[in-house]
């Protein structure tokens, strides 16, 4: 309602004022006439507004204008009044513009939210509405359309997911993968199992959260309305003295007119909702201007692990194989017969062939033993791969128990007709992009990061020691959780992120919780004050950054607006600034910013990477990938060696060798001449990769030393075994220390914002 009669207001007044101004040309009285229906009828929306803020318990905005516009017809400067009515209108009109035009994206989501889906039943097609769908039905998405709940796939599809997280590029997803309401299908139809309802989907949670962004007022506007009840007294008391040291009210009404404080109250919601608005693009959705503030007013952010600073999932991170056998073929068997699997780690086994390029041979005559593993015939061999019933006999059994109970990685056994032939360690291994995210925090402020987890003591003090994490909470319980987060609070404002219904507790107790959406609970995203749309934790840091951005915004324009203003009623009050003119300068104050408030639609500063650098990163994070197993071979050509010198010891170090020489080095080489150069010239330091540079350094000197050992006279012997497993131990150390610099430090780059 406010709008609509601000819009009638301002045309009202301004055609008004405008038709004085041409009726001035003729008959000056006339035309002052026409200034005082112009000031008068401005009185009647102003009150109002007053009223309407008085109801929203704001005081202190709109009184000003009122004493402005009166005291100009008390004492006749009607052309003072007609300009503090059109300053005032168009003020208003100016901050009804900029919250649209900042609420754009919170609009689109749900403008999105479809209402009608299509079920496929064994009589063909039925429509029916969105919220008559249950988990189960068989939804089938056209091309164009947006998907209406969470499901599975039915088939493999492609979808655009850029009203959610910004991302241009369409994403393809494979039959029986999660889909997420809300993302809009291209290319062909698909069918999806519903998995919940449209409300309890995760497209729901977002535009309720949507919903409630649009209906909310910003807390910053509140603190605005604080200042101006004390600004409101110094004008009066301002005026007041002009008028009686001066003995002319025309003075204290040009004072009024000056102090008007639009900029603080128009200009100071416009910020944080073009904030809200900036965030809601880089795919995280804000419940209310107050998270955003909170937000960028944290200090302390506690995390959950799993799926937080985690993947979330289970990953192949090594591949043990026996004697006489190669990584390549005991990954190769398992994939085979996993790819028929529905437990838990069969995907990730699967995934593992497949980023490793390896050709999966089809399994026949499968069949699963729940809680035990899955055989099938592969060839002519019968595979088993699950967990294993005896103990470890052989030596390479017991070392690699040892080592999944030492990594805290879960151990899948793989056995070809009865002799188990290898094994893979699965473990939910940190996001790349989470070392990065926790620097980029402490950036942009936060002094006290916190990780909670229900996991292992020995997991969570790795988990957070890779991270650099002030302190780790293990086996918490939901309860610990909310009771951790309130003594946190203590010390500052806090945020809390997690994804679990375990979490939801603790996100409703911090002062800003941040769910994960895309694969968290719809229980998190409730309780949660903020939501990231999809599955980066860094997400997190560009909503600090631009919650911060945005609330500093917010301050600068506040404090230009009212510098501007006390500096216009000093010259008011003294007599050197006159009724108009202070209406006028006022009115150029509104405009000026409330424009620089939406700055804070403008992303934070953040330096590009050229195309060809990007290209580069991309490129020999593709090589990182390529070359695991070249590193496995190092690994394992010491793990052989374990016996002493035998035959397939001296072969598998002979075989890791030609290996590091003919693939590895090469690659090292490569990023010290092309990409490091390209990183010191995007980074502007010199000294940018000199400690990388340093890892090239120490891989070449090991290589070196072990081609050294296979050039002896005579061959390898049994006195270089100790230091022939040192050299290879090391290598491998010293590779997957670099490997992770790299990855964390240098290919996140290339990743999407």
């Amino acid at each position: 309602m406010r709008a609509r009669i601000g819009h009638l207001f301002v045309t009202a007044v301004v055609l008004t004022t405008i038709a004085g101004g041409l009726v001035w040309l003729q008959d000056p009285s006339t035309a002052r006439i026409w200034w005082a229906v112009a000031t008068a009828a401005a009185v009647i929306p102003a009150v109002w507004w007053v009223i309407e803020d008085l109801r929203a318990k704001r005081f202190g905005a709109d009184v000003l204008a009122v004493l402005a516009l009166v005291g100009t017809l008390v004492v006749g400067e009607y052309l003072a009044g007609a300009v503090v009515a059109v300053m005032v209108g168009t003020g208003h009109a100016l901050d009804d513009y900029a919250r649209r035009r900042a609420r754009r994206d919170l609009s689109a989501l749900l403008e999105r939210a479809p209402r009608r889906t299509q079920l496929r039943e064994a009589g063909g097609l039925r429509s029916v509405d969105v919220d008559a769908v249950a988990p189960g039905d068989q939804v089938v998405v056209r091309p164009g359309e947006v998907v209406p709940v969470d499901g599975t796939l039915l088939g493999d599809a492609t979808f655009d997911e850029s009203a959610l997280t910004g991302e241009p590029e369409p994403v393809t997803q494979l039959h029986g993968e999660r889909v997420r309401s809300g993302v809009v299908a291209v290319g062909s139809a698909v069918d999806v199992r519903a998995a919940a309802t449209a409300q309890e989907s995760t497209y729901a949670g977002v535009v309720r959260l949507a919903e409630e962004a649009a209906a909310m007022s910003a807390p910053v506007v509140r603190v605005a309305d604080r200042i101006a009840v004390v600004f409101l007294p110094i004008a009066v008391l301002v005026a007041g003295l002009a008028a009686v040291l001066s003995g002319d009210l025309t003075r204290a009404v040009a004072v009024l007119v000056t102090a008007t404080p639009c900029p603080l109250l128009l200009a100071v919601p416009v910020a944080i909702t073009a904030g809200m608005s900036r965030a809601s693009r880089v795919g995280v959705v804000l419940r209310d201007g107050q998270a955003l503030e909170a937000l960028g007013s944290a200090r302390i952010a506690v995390l959950d692990k799993t799926g937080t600073v985690t993947v979330g999932r289970p990953v192949v991170v090594d591949v043990v194989p026996a004697p006489g056998w190669t990584a390549a073929g005991v990954l190769g068997l398992a994939a085979s017969v996993e790819q028929l699997s529905t437990h838990a780690l069969a995907s990730a086994v699967v995934e593992a062939a497949r980023t490793a390029g390896l050709r999966v041979e089809p399994a026949e005559d499968v069949h699963e033993r729940p809680g035990h593993g899955v055989t099938g015939r592969v060839g002519p061999s019968v595979v088993f791969v699950g967990a294993r019933d005896e103990e470890p006999g052989l030596d390479w059994e017991r070392a690699v128990a040892g080592r999944a109970r030492l990594d805290a990685a879960t151990p899948v056994w793989v056995k070809a007709d009865d002799e188990f032939v290898g094994a893979l360690l699965l473990r939910d291994p940190l996001r790349r992009e989470a070392g990065r995210t926790v620097r980029r925090l402490r950036a942009a402020g936060l002094r006290r990061i916190v990780m909670l987890t229900g996991d292992r003591p020995a997991v969570a003090q790795d988990v957070a020691g890779m991270l650099g994490l002030d302190d780790v909470v293990a086996r918490c319980a939901p309860e610990d959780k909310v009771a951790r987060v309130r003594e946190e609070r203590s010390g500052g404002i806090t945020i809390m992120v997690g994804d679990g219904i375990n979490d939801a507790p603790a996100l409703a107790a911090a002062d800003v919780g941040v769910a994960l959406g895309n694969r968290g609970s719809a229980a998190a995203a409730q309780a949660a004050d903020a939501v990231i749309l999809d599955d980066r934790i860094d997400r997190l840091a560009d909503a600090v950054e631009i919650a911060a951005h945005a609330k500093r915004i917010a301050v600068q324009s506040a404090a230009a607006g009212m510098g501007l203003a006390l500096v216009a009623m000093g010259f008011a009050a003294f007599g050197l600034l006159p009724a108009v003119g202070g209406a006028l300068v006022q009115e150029a104050i509104d405009v000026a910013v409330i424009l620089y408030s939406l700055r804070a639609l403008l992303p934070p500063r953040h330096r590009e990477m050229r195309p060809g650098t990007t290209g580069l990163l991309t490129r020999f994070d593709a090589e990182h990938a390529a070359l695991q197993d070249v590193r496995d071979a190092v690994r394992m050509a010491a793990d052989g060696l374990h016996a002493g010198m035998t035959t397939d010891a001296a072969e598998a170090v002979r075989y890791a060798h030609r290996l590091v020489i003919e693939r590895l080095l090469p690659h090292e080489r490569a990023e010290e001449h092309e990409l490091y150069p390209a990183l010191t010239a995007e980074f502007g330091d010199e000294h940018a990769t000199v400690p990388m540079s340093r890892g090239h350094a120490e891989i070449e000197r090991l290589v070196r030393r072990l081609g050294r050992h296979l050039d002896e006279p005579g061959g390898m012997t049994a006195d270089q075994v100790d230091d022939l497993r040192a050299t290879l131990y090391g290598l491998d150390a010293v590779l997957r220390l670099h490997f992770a610099q790299e990855e964390e430090s240098y290919f996140v780059l290339a990743e999407p914002r």
